[in-house]
């Protein structure tokens, strides 16, 4: 090789040791890019076509190795839009192209990255500090089903939540086998039943079934109170059900245990207007305390309140819903109290899941899962193209997308660098200390070239 081959092999090596020097920097420079992942330096020897026996160490080329596949740290978030990947998987992003109409407009060629500190942009996307697109697949919002195979920008929009009528109120309770009414007198036989008597209409299911103002002070002398809930009519405004109960019959006089349920339809009710109605229907209870027959549902067929029609209401009970045991306080005790319909909600936060759902919550207390985030793996992760901003790019090498990784997603959290400091300022020290011994051998061929030079003096 000679003196001026050993002086092209020392600077080959120190051009190599440069490269590694801006790997060392660019490492450092990102230890605190979120989701970023430090390139590694291997270096290859050059060897020159010679006989085995007069073969030397030749020249040396530097190439960068990735570190796609080796995951940084997770770090908890305040933020409930951010996201990491724990294990294998990258997020499947967008990037724009231009904007129409001040909208974005997508390229259409999937790119992928771990930096997972999306937020909500002015026009409903995920968008993380990057500037990628967060791309999931759409949900049934019927079956909550994946109802998509091809990821799409996930865009969230910022409409009211149509309210839902209430159409159904669970109701469940125990009505005391001795209700303790205000007229109620132990010492009076039958004082706790309600006296149709006492009434210019017959309340009970056998008269005429309601309660005119007249008579309100009365019915509430005789009957206990059954709770009351907040329902919604077709526009979502609110009504609120009140409820009582009437004994109307027992075993001590003569018959069975019999009650009736009682709603109120009219508060600002006078005279002879109706003020309560009864449901109708009979609630007959056995000796064992429970309904014979058995009621797991009551229709209301038009049930108003001041006058706000909610339409025909499915009141159910359920299986043993409905009971008459001794209970010491004398009250309707109600175990179960709920309805189905909501208010009109205003958009009032967006998460997402640990399973990947992202999700909108509404002031009405609604949550809608709207899209799944979905994660692709690839079969050679470090031979994808490093892109600006932390995403990559399939190539031959790295083979195709495969969605559905192994890797679990991990609410309100990102994934740190994975650049250690310390090793990179090992590796710093090292790589100087081979260019100051490169730069030793360009001197010490220096000194040969120049005794050779002497000789012709």
């Amino acid at each position: 090789m000679g003196i001026y081959g050993a002086m092209a092999t020392a600077m080959s090596g120190m051009r190599a040791q440069s490269f590694a020097l801006e790997q060392v920097s660019g490492n450092i420079a990102n230890s605190q890019t979120t989701g970023f992942k430090r390139t590694e330096s291997s270096f290859v020897d050059l060897i020159p076509e010679a006989l085995p026996t007069r073969q030397i160490a030749g020249g040396v080329q530097a190439y960068s190795h990735a570190t796609n596949d080796v995951q940084g740290d997770i770090q908890t978030s305040d933020s409930t839009t951010y996201i990491a990947i724990n294990g294998d998987g990258y997020f499947v992003v967008a990037e724009t192209v231009g904007q129409v109409d001040g909208r974005p407009l997508f390229s259409g060629v999937d790119l992928y990255t771990r930096r997972g500190d999306f937020e909500l942009d002015k026009d409903g996307y995920l968008v993380n500090g990057a500037g990628y697109y967060l791309q999931g697949l759409a949900i049934d919002a019927a079956t909550g089903n994946v109802s998509a195979s091809v990821p799409s920008p996930i865009q969230i929009n910022n409409d009211f939540l149509p309210a839902e009528p209430t159409t159904e109120i669970v109701y469940r309770a125990n009505l005391a086998a001795y209700p303790l009414t205000a007229q109620a007198d132990d010492t009076v036989a039958n004082s706790e039943l309600l006296n149709a008597s006492t009434f210019a209409v017959d309340p009970t299911t056998g008269g005429a079934g309601t309660v005119i103002a007249n008579d309100v002070t009365t019915f509430l002398e005789q009957s206990i109170a059954g709770g009351a809930i907040t329902t919604y009519d077709s526009t979502g405004a609110p009504v609120n059900v009140q409820m009582r109960w009437a004994k109307t019959d027992s075993v001590s006089n003569g018959g069975a245990d019999t009650w009736n349920l009682f709603y109120m339809t009219d508060s600002t009710a006078t005279g002879t207007d109706v003020a309560w109605q009864n449901v109708g229907q009979d609630y007959v209870f056995g000796s064992n305390g429970q309904l014979n027959p058995a009621i797991t549902s009551v229709t209301i067929p038009s049930l108003t309140v001041n006058g706000v029609s909610l339409g025909s209401i499915n009141l159910q009970h359920g299986n043993y819903g409905m009971t008459q045991y001794a209970d010491p306080n004398g009250t309707a005790q109600v175990t179960e109290l709920s309805q189905n319909g909501t208010a009109a909600g205003e958009l009032v936060g967006i998460s997402i899941s640990d399973n990947g759902r992202v999700t909108t919550t509404y002031s009405n207390g609604k949550a809608n899962e709207i899209a799944e985030v979905v994660l692709a793996s690839f079969n050679a992760d470090n031979a994808l193209k490093k892109l600006d901003g932390g995403a990559y790019q399939a190539t031959t090498e790295s083979g195709i997308a495969i969605l559905g990784a192994t890797g679990d997603i991990i609410g309100a959290a990102i994934e740190a660098s994975n650049v250690d400091i310390a090793d990179e300022f090992t590796k710093l020290i090292v790589t100087q200390q081979a260019y100051a011994a490169g730069t030793r051998v360009v001197t010490t061929s220096n000194d040969m070239l120049q005794e050779v030079l002497n000789m012709v003096r």
